[in-house]
């Protein structure tokens, strides 16, 4: 039954669809099916005498958790909670967020408990500075106190119910920014930390100086210096910009718009890590929600892994199903393979019927082995990195052997080690195994029975994958998968790569120039090189032969840069905002014993 279903709609959009498309157009449509959502209306929830919810509100039940409430407030300010069921979730716009789902506490709290998270956080909310009520990241302690930067923001234009925004620049912020660019010219990171402390709020030294605490292993620092560039960002937010409508949109092409969304990229890595995957998906239909046509940033490729480990089935298949007609998902192998990974995964549920899950788990089948023919150079490499022993008849087999691998288009190639890098681990599951190895049988007969799909396939493999966009290889530098960096093209690779602006769009727009610089650095000393060894494509031992200098020079100087390296580690790690000494302890001291 679901296999005829699907057969039909490939028979309707086949006619619209080329027949051999690039992978650039793949991630670069326009999702006309957004846009014209209809607004539901606002309920208004009656109040108590006491400023609690009535408990009349949907129905009458009682409020029996934290969730129920959060829900009812939810609804009290025009937003509709989550609901499970696959036929009412469909109410929502596909990129709706929910702004409780944006604080990672609202997730660790449903594991661990409030007690748990808060910690001691309770007793120290009447010394807390006053900070602006924000929803990306709360406010710390710790942080400076907030004031203005210098970053506004404008509304450029309506057009069909869409707002267009744009992050602007003051005088004093560009001369800020004129500033960091002075710095990270330098090669010194001192510069950088020295401007941070002047401008504690400046979004790129924030992003620049992030990645340097990460490569020293301070996650800590970097995660909160992330945290502060979105708070500095929301900060400067439009009255009527919102990150729950998916209806406001940033260009990317605006270099001041591109601290945001390179922002909230580097908190989903840090989200992910911490293992609040829920919240991480949140982000990451927010980044979507924000220019879904060009997609800068490449999310698509992450999507699926996030709601994949959140265990939001149903979105990810109303994403596949919503938007493969006009995007042609299946052309990108992490859709190819996790939709039916998401079917098989809600097949199992005990709220599913009996009849459903007939049809689900004969969807996902279906579309696995799709999957598996149209990237036969997924398989060996999943297996092994699933550290699963394939089968003497699957391993020799030419469709799934070596010959799979080498043959496949650099661009796919790509796409397949990105996918195997950041995947592996939702395929370990050893019913899953089982059910991927039976479908790896059944395409080995169609193979045998040489079947139509087969062939059309291999053709679209071979003049579908002949370049990847721009934002893809974006997302591989900012993704840091080793298998995906290793496959970059040696244009991306010999071109300097900086954090806080990786990869800038060929058709940038400036909206105003850095003065030019009358003293430049004529030689670089040792903090050069330890600036420029924190950028991707930094290599040592090739400058050293171009320069001239013996391999033993150039270890000599590669162990003074390791060494200060570590001097810098204990340097970053002091650069924190201390709270101030109190009355009962004012030296600090008698907090050296150890639970």
């Amino acid at each position: 039954m679901a296999q005829s279903r699907l057969t039909d709609e490939e028979e309707t959009n086949g006619q619209d669809k080329p027949e051999n498309e690039p992978i650039d157009t793949v991630l670069t449509k326009t999702t006309s099916s957004n846009k014209s959502k209809k607004k539901k209306k606002k309920k208004k929830a009656k109040k108590s005498a006491d400023g609690q919810l009535d408990g009349s509100v949907e129905g009458g039940d009682e409020l029996g958790d934290i969730d129920s409430i959060l829900e009812r407030i939810e609804s009290t300010n025009g937003h509709v909670h989550q609901i499970q069921n696959s036929s009412n979730a469909d109410n929502r716009a596909l990129l709706y967020v929910e702004h409780r789902n944006l604080n990672p506490e609202t997730e660790l709290k449903k594991f661990f408990g409030s007690r748990a998270v808060m910690g001691d956080q309770r007793p120290r909310q009447r010394q807390r500075l006053q900070h602006r009520s924000t929803w990306l990241t709360s406010p710390k302690n710790t942080w400076p106190r907030y004031s203005k930067t210098g970053i506004s923001m404008r509304l450029l234009e309506t057009k069909r119910g869409v707002q267009y925004f744009t992050f602007e620049h003051q005088r004093d912020y560009q001369q800020v920014q004129f500033k960091f660019l002075d710095a990270v010219e330098s090669m010194d990171p001192n510069n950088i930390v020295l401007l941070l402390q002047m401008n504690p709020y400046h979004v790129d030294s924030l992003l620049q100086l992030s990645d340097v605490c990460r490569l020293q292993e301070d996650q800590e620092m970097a995660r909160d210096l992330i945290e502060r560039a979105l708070y500095s960002l929301e900060c400067a937010f439009h009255p009527v910009f919102s990150l729950t409508s998916g209806t406001c949109r940033l260009d990317y092409c605006r270099q001041e718009n591109r601290g945001f969304f390179l922002a909230l990229f580097k908190h989903i890595m840090f989200l992910e890590k911490r293992g609040c995957l829920r919240t991480a998906l949140e982000f990451c239909k927010l980044v979507l929600s924000l220019d879904p046509e060009n997609d800068p940033l490449c999310m698509l490729l992450l999507v699926d892994y996030l709601a994949l480990r959140a265990r939001e089935y149903l979105f990810l298949i109303r994403i596949f199903d919503e938007w493969e007609a006009h995007r042609n998902l299946s052309q990108l192998p992490n859709f190819a393979f996790s939709v039916p990974l998401a079917l098989f995964h809600y097949s199992q549920q005990e709220e599913v019927t009996e009849q459903e899950q007939v049809t689900t788990d004969d969807r996902a089948s279906h579309l696995l082995q799709q999957a598996l023919i149209m990237f036969p150079g997924v398989l060996i490499p999943l297996l092994d990195a699933c550290g699963v022993q394939p089968d003497s008849a699957v391993a020799s087999h030419p469709f799934f052997g070596a010959v799979a691998q080498l043959s496949q288009p650099a661009a796919l190639s790509q796409l397949t080690s990105l996918y195997i890098g950041r995947c592996h681990g939702v395929w370990k599951d050893p019913s899953v195994m089982s059910w991927f190895e039976q479908n790896v049988r059944k395409v080995l007969h169609m193979v045998a029975q040489s079947d139509p799909l087969v062939k059309e396939c291999e053709l679209r493999r071979k003049t579908r994958y002949q370049s990847a966009p721009r934002n893809i290889h974006r997302h591989v530098i900012l993704s840091e998968i080793k298998g995906a960096n290793a496959a970059l093209p040696l244009d991306v690779t010999s071109q300097p790569v900086l954090s806080f602006d990786p990869l800038p769009p060929l058709d940038s727009v400036v909206s105003y120039t850095r003065p030019e610089r009358t003293n430049r650095p004529t030689n670089e000393g040792t903090l050069s090189l330890f600036f420029r060894s924190l950028l991707p494509n930094f290599n040592l031992q090739g400058e050293a032969a171009v320069e001239g200098e013996d391999a033993g020079a150039a270890r000599d100087l590669n162990r003074g840069v390791n060494r200060l390296m570590a001097a810098m580690r204990d340097m970053l790690a002091n650069i924190q905002f201390q709270e101030p000494p109190r009355e009962d302890n004012p030296d600090g001291e008698g907090d050296e014993e150890w639970d």
